[in-house]
């Protein structure tokens, strides 16, 4: 079979940013094809119109797309979540599997004098003393940011019930009881994105001083707990535990946007031109710069079709 691309790219993938989020594939009838996410939108989207010799299923679905459209987010952990909270709701034909069956984690932080410590952990669970950071896709990533914030804040050796042999860890890591309170507050400034950054700068010097001494295990490890701190503290509003149930809209020359928020997940995502917004829709605050970005990007989008569609894309 040959390598070479279906067709030529359509003329909407160049004004995608290069930029993470969510894509949405329809056809003529406007009916919703297939639902992504990317780290680079415009890659993503147009390496649909490459060579898909050894990709079957995507050679007899991409023929079929008619429009795209897109939603720019502000991090890679966004986008993952709209995507699952989208898939969740509804799966089009072309997706192989309903969203929702990756389970999200949280990093509890328990501060009590006696134990103190970070750990991860799928659900929450009210308790005096404790607090919960998330939630969060990718525990793999998450796993890697709790070593790395681990390694910068040794909580767990602050603790007034140590072994004896957590108290030589804690003799070697140099720190003791004093430090609990200085060491919980560097882990909330953290997770809170407070500041990150310090967290960040701690393991980028451990790694590189690893990386002279010829350490490279160690040095790759630290790396990993840079990327999985990074993925954990990126801005996203897709899914926030105990937002209030909302719809979210913009406009951009008469095209409307709205998301629908239930449960504290963005869940739903319709546009079109001339479409209602209705008397509940709102703009409100961070999410107005979102919305009229993305409500402009959409707009522009469906001046171009990937090809003549049957009807209005409204819905």
């Amino acid at each position: 079979m040959s390598g070479r691309p279906l067709k030529p790219r359509p003329a909407a993938v160049a004004i995608l940013p290069a930029e993470p989020g969510v894509y949405r594939f329809r056809d003529a009838t406007g009916k919703a094809l297939y639902i992504g996410r990317a780290g680079n939108l415009r890659r993503r989207v147009g390496s649909y119109w490459g060579a898909l010799a050894d990709r079957p299923r995507l050679r007899r679905m991409v023929p079929q797309v008619a429009a795209i459209e897109a939603l720019v987010c502000e991090s890679e952990h966004e986008a993952a979540w709209l995507e699952r909270n989208l898939l969740q709701r509804s799966k089009p034909r072309w997706n192989r599997a309903r969203g929702g069956q990756e389970l999200p984690v949280y990093l509890r932080l328990d501060d009590s004098a006696a134990a103190p410590r970070l750990d991860l952990v799928f659900g929450v669970e009210a308790r005096p003393g404790v607090r919960y950071f998330g939630p969060y896709l990718g525990s793999g990533k998450v796993r890697a940011a709790l070593a790395g914030l681990r390694r910068c804040y040794p909580l767990a050796y602050t603790g007034s019930r140590l072994t004896a042999a957590e108290r030589d860890m804690a003799a070697t890591r140099g720190v003791n009881s004093a430090d609990r309170a200085t060491l919980v507050a560097a882990v909330v400034a953290a997770l809170e994105r407070a500041d990150d950054d310090a967290a960040l700068k701690l393991l980028s010097e451990r790694r590189d001083r690893a990386s002279a001494d010829l350490l490279f295990e160690i040095a790759a490890a630290v790396q990993d707990e840079i990327e999985g701190l990074t993925w954990v503290v990126a801005p996203q509003r897709m899914t926030v535990d105990g937002r209030p149930d909302q719809v979210l809209a913009g406009e951009s020359d008469g095209f409307g946007l709205r998301l629908l928020v239930r449960d504290g997940r963005v869940c739903e995502w319709k546009q079109g031109s001339g479409l209602r917004l209705g008397p509940k829709s709102t703009a409100a605050g961070d999410w107005d710069v979102f919305l009229k970005r993305n409500a402009a990007l959409a707009a522009e989008l469906a001046t171009l079709p990937v090809i003549r569609a049957a009807g209005d894309q409204s819905f």
